[in-house]
């Protein structure tokens, strides 16, 4: 999803649309969806969202280059990190503009990073890290993210001040943990040996996990990408058709509710404010270019 080659154009204007979803028990929320796209951008990944109503993402320009973003209304701040490439800014904070993210430092390594001002700090794990990447930051400062040890696993990570403490799902082969949010809440997404995709959640520094899995997603599982400090979870899931197509979806008051949006074969929801907004990215055609979104509900 990251990384599509397809390159046509990105929205040129401004749509506004508006659809009903229906939750797995069958109750209705109302979703209005807007473009939310780069200036000028091929691709436009969003990946959050502040109170604020600053998104920040990942685009790819012309020449096809990827860069971070932060989009402040009609304001863009170009995120690329001096010692690398690719950079993707993948998280930022509820009521703060601190963001965080990843650059690759060379072809196979990549390292975190916390960014303020035009000021880089880099997080590079824990010790016995081989590769690391951030992916969300809370307004207390407490970051989460993934690394992989030199022996190929992939671990979650939180880190609080100087403290790191792993996170790794029972039985997961790999854990990535996504988001964070003021109350402590962590999300995470794993794989087991088949390579499906689970979604968790742990309140507790990963001493216990509890499983968020969107209902009906097919074998390659569903993807938890952000939450609010209300404990709404953002997702992407992926459906049972023979080449399975991935999705939105959204946990609201203990009730699932799957959205694409409008006129789209493939939709993800990256990030969701306190405001009761959700950004992320969509495709026209499967294997399209991907146009960013918000959407209210």
């Amino acid at each position: 999803m990251k990384k599509c080659k397809s390159l046509t154009c990105v929205l040129a204007f401004a749509l506004a649309f508006t659809a009903a979803t229906t939750a797995a028990d069958s109750a209705t929320l109302t979703f209005k969806f807007t473009a939310n796209n780069v200036p000028g951008a091929i691709l436009t990944f969003p990946a959050g969202i502040n109170n604020a109503g600053t998104t920040v993402g990942e685009y790819e320009d012309k020449n096809m280059v990827y860069h971070g973003y932060i989009l402040n209304g009609k304001k863009l701040t170009t995120v690329d990190h001096p010692n690398g490439s690719d950079t993707s800014v993948s998280g930022i904070q509820y009521n703060g503009t601190i963001v965080v993210g990843g650059y690759f430092k060379s072809n196979t390594v990549t390292v975190g990073f916390r960014y303020k001002d035009g000021k880089f700090a880099d997080i590079t794990g824990p010790t016995g890290a081989a590769t690391d990447s951030v992916n969300a930051i809370n307004d207390s400062g407490a970051i989460v993210g993934w690394y992989e040890d030199f022996n190929n696993v992939i671990h979650g990570f939180l880190l609080k001040g100087k403290v790191y403490t792993t996170l790794d799902v029972p039985g997961a082969v790999s854990t990535v943990a996504t988001g964070i949010n003021d109350k402590g809440t962590i999300i995470l997404n794993w794989w087991n040996t088949s390579g499906d995709l689970g979604s968790s959640l742990t309140t507790n520094n990963g001493k216990t996990y509890k499983s968020i899995d969107v209902p009906g997603a097919g074998q390659l599982g569903s993807e938890p990408l952000g939450l609010n400090n209300e404990g709404d979870v953002v997702f992407l899931w992926y459906d049972n058709k023979k080449t399975p197509l991935y999705h939105g979806a959204l946990l609201h008051s203990g009730k699932y509710y799957k959205f694409d949006f409008p006129k789209s074969v493939q939709t993800y929801a990256g990030g969701v404010n306190d405001k009761s907004t959700i950004v992320g990215g969509h495709e026209a055609k499967s294997g399209g270019p991907v146009s960013g979104y918000k959407v209210t509900y």
